[in-house]
């Protein structure tokens, strides 16, 4: 929470003589047993129907593990109907729970992490509240859930397991506990967060982000995933990225064959330093540092097979330096190539700045960034308040973010001269 917000939210009550946070160690009603049924699921379903009240929601991943973002452990709480932990790879449509919530608000800590997997397996709110994005809102500089439940409850949680192997079965006790308290207290952090966004004035601004999380349609297909590899920006040359293409789309191809996280086959370290390197041979390959290792040795057929796919493409079948269409280019080439809209992109940050700082926000959650620098690029002709704000609007811009931004934006971007 920023140092205003804080101060106004407090009986400022020295850090000494406050509480020590109580830990959560059990849930209150004991750890249940993962729903590894249909019949076990119907009768989640009726008791969750039957429940008051929002329902808590999460769900766990085997990022870093397996292929994809599927989730392998979903957590529910509900007043009367208490904790249910669903195993979604025994049972995969949970079409049935999504029903018996229809018309219950969800509560998620990070929703957008969490709605893609939960609608991969039929469940998807009609209403919700996000207490991280609500945190951001209210000022909280730290948003995690367990430093959010200590700051604003008063409490402790484990977060040890967060980043295990959640398609590890059976799955230990332990990690059951441990995912079970992250609902434990999410409806009580829910209200907590409403009682002071409704404080500070900005619970209508939480709504219309809630609301747009809902909205938003399924995450489309990225065009050339490849060019997200880490470090890519170091790869100069068309062959270099046709390079780090084919080794890219050979490893996701073995990675979803395998169910296993792209990342454990071949590191993006590996691909980028095989494209600057253009080796011309396997012996050439192998003696690069990063692909010694004896699961990269025995698979080095296939990345050399891959590379010198690239290294026989014709010149015109290379890929682009950069893709066409992708918006404005990068930000530290503007000064040499459009100076005047480096100023005018200067002139805009510094006014959302100004924005938030003044409102207790983070910039980002004021205004998207992206949406901010396409602004400054190719502004209206008539910069004013009204054009711009169509311009927001027609980038995903809330009213309340128009509200705040649209007639500060429209001074900034209208000149220079």
């Amino acid at each position: 929470m920023t140092d205003a917000a804080r101060a106004e939210s407090t009986d400022a009550v020295p850090a000494e003589s406050q509480p020590a946070p109580l830990p959560l160690l059990e849930p209150r009603d004991g750890t249940p047993d993962p729903v590894v049924s249909e019949a076990g699921l119907a009768a989640v379903a009726t008791a969750l129907a039957a429940g008051t009240g929002p329902v808590a929601v999460d769900a766990e991943r085997a990022s870093g593990y397996r292929y994809g973002q599927r989730a392998y452990l979903v957590q529910l709480r509900r007043n009367g109907a208490g904790t249910t932990l669903i195993d979604p790879m025994r049972c995969p449509d949970l079409a049935i729970i999504d029903d018996a919530l229809a018309g219950a608000e969800w509560v998620l800590h990070a929703a957008s992490q969490d709605l893609p997997c939960l609608l991969e397996i039929g469940m998807r709110p009609r209403t919700l509240f996000d207490t991280e994005l609500a945190g951001r809102l209210a000022g909280f500089e730290r948003v995690g859930l367990g430093i959010m439940v200590e700051q604003v409850l008063g409490r402790t949680l484990e977060k040890g397991h967060s980043a295990a192997d959640w398609s590890t079965r059976p799955l230990p006790r332990e990690w059951l506990t441990y995912a079970a308290l992250d609902v434990e207290v999410l409806i009580e952090l829910r209200d907590a967060l409403e009682a002071e966004l409704r404080r500070q004035d900005k619970l209508g601004w939480a709504q219309e982000e809630f609301a747009a999380l809902v909205a938003a349609p399924p995450a489309e297909a990225r065009v050339d995933p490849w060019r997200r590899t880490s470090g890519i920006h170091r790869i100069r040359s068309p062959r270099g990225l046709a390079i780090v293409r084919e080794l890219w789309e050979t490893r996701d191809r073995i990675a979803r064959e395998r169910d296993t996280a792209p990342g454990r086959i071949l590191p993006d370290s590996a691909i980028v330093s095989a494209a600057q390197a253009n080796p011309g041979s396997v012996d050439a390959l192998l003696a690069l540092p990063v692909f010694g290792g004896r699961a990269t040795r025995r698979q080095v057929g296939v990345w050399y097979a891959a590379i010198a796919q690239a290294r026989a493409l014709t010149d015109d079948a290379l890929p682009l330096a950069r893709r066409a269409g992708d918006g404005p280019p990068p930000v530290h080439r503007w000064r040499d190539r459009e100076p005047d809209a480096a100023s005018r992109l200067a002139a805009a940050k510094e006014a959302a700045a100004g924005i938030a700082a003044a409102h207790g926000l983070p910039v980002e959650n004021l205004i998207s960034p992206d949406l901010v620098r396409r602004l400054s690029w190719d502004p209206p002709e008539a910069a004013s308040a009204d054009a711009v704000a169509q311009v927001l609007r027609a980038g995903g811009a809330r009213e309340w973010q128009i509200g705040l931004t649209a007639e500060a934006l429209a001074a900034a971007v209208t000149g220079p001269a």
